[in-house]
């Protein structure tokens, strides 16, 4: 088996493991409400984590360029109450006509 085949089932299982670990420790019980507000923020902050990793990410370094405007003018959109998939033709619209004209 090589290298990369061990990776991915050893991450297949561990992933598998923790998805399992919430049913079978908590046994059907509720969680305290103080670890419900943290678990309901994790989906947020990873999305946001994301985004903002490939909008500024680069090879080691936080690259400036038309992405960054398209997703700032995606976040007004969506801060003014647009749907998802308006917000997301905004951002493409936005990046789009930054790298034609530059």
């Amino acid at each position: 088996m090589s290298t990369a085949w061990l990776v991915i089932v050893v991450v297949g299982v561990a992933s598998i493991l923790f998805k399992a670990a919430g049913p079978v420790f908590l046994g059907g019980r509720a969680l305290p409400p103080r670890m419900v507000s943290v678990v309901s923020l994790i989906g947020p902050v990873m999305l946001t984590a994301l985004v903002v990793t490939q909008t500024v990410g680069g090879d080691q370094e936080i690259v400036i360029d038309a992405r960054l405007p398209g997703v700032a003018a995606a976040a007004v959109v969506v801060r003014l109450g647009a749907p998802v998939a308006v917000a997301m033709l905004v951002a493409a619209v936005v990046t789009g006509t930054i790298r034609l004209v530059a």
